[in-house]
């Protein structure tokens, strides 16, 4: 299992969030594409590449590595990897071509979603996680530090628009650390307006950037202050503390290990 050489797929890795989930690298095995600068990214920094999309693996290849695979029992397929998977021009082809292999999840840090053309390759989908860990352009700037054009406006906006035209399950992944713990008054009232189906409330384990994590008890009460919102009465809040992992063997370490950073236990 730990020689078998796969150049788009990872893992499987016991997320918090998804389960048992089978990583989809639909961007370069090259290096990290980004159009955002995460101050937390595990990837480590790095200028953002320009918010242009183009082909990076074709399609071809991801689904003759997913069936080459052995028989794997995963809750989700998710596109993630090295970078923001929006970048791709070819992820709506992706994720259809991975329907019918089994349930499909994206996770994306939402810079791309005020782009109709995105949002309708993102349909699909059986799950969608968005990143919002800003409320303000300059906590935008601060936190995600985005390519030059990226606003915080067009972000809430593209969210907002995409809340209302996705039939899957959608969630809001929001990463708190100490550069915006301060300001989760102002996100979860974001958060109460979009009314999402889940929030997942980070904060970054895994080796990222220099960033540190927030305590147990303070995410704790960041996930009690959500949860009393009017607008989040329906909504499932997690949190990257309360979640238990199955134990799950990857098929190769090493190549989830430059994708992850480090795999949780």
């Amino acid at each position: 299992m730990e020689k078998r050489k796969l150049n788009c797929i990872y893992g499987p890795v016991a997320s918090w969030r998804l389960g048992t989930s089978l990583g989809i690298d639909i961007l370069s095995q090259k290096g990290k594409a980004c159009n955002f600068d995460c101050i937390y990214c595990q990837l480590g920094n790095k200028k953002p590449c320009k918010n242009r999309r183009k082909e990076f693996v074709p399609v071809a290849g991801i689904i003759k590595e997913v069936r080459s695979l052995p028989r794997l029992k995963v809750d989700y397929m998710t596109f993630s990897g090295k970078g923001e998977p929006t970048l791709a021009s070819n992820l709506g082809k992706a994720i259809r071509s991975l329907k019918k292999y089994g349930r499909v999840s994206v996770l994306t840090n939402s810079a791309l979603l005020s782009d109709r053309k995105v949002r309708k390759e993102l349909g699909p989908a059986d799950f969608v996680a968005a990143k919002l860990d800003s409320y303000s352009q300059g906590s935008l700037e601060k936190v995600n530090r985005p390519a030059r054009g990226i606003t915080f406006p067009s972000i809430l906006k593209g969210i907002k628009q995409f809340r209302r035209e996705f039939k899957g399950r959608f969630g809001l992944q929001v990463m708190f650390i100490r550069q915006n713990g301060g300001n989760y008054k102002e996100i979860a009232g974001i958060a109460a307006d979009i009314k999402p189906d889940e929030v997942q409330i980070n904060t970054p384990l895994r080796p990222s950037g220099g960033a540190k994590p927030l305590p147990k008890k303070e995410i704790a009460c960041i996930a009690a202050y959500f949860g009393r919102q009017p607008g989040l009465a329906k909504t499932k809040i997690i949190t990257v503390y309360d979640r238990k992992r199955k134990k799950v063997k990857p098929l190769n370490l090493r190549d989830t290990l430059k994708r992850r950073g480090k795999l949780l236990k």
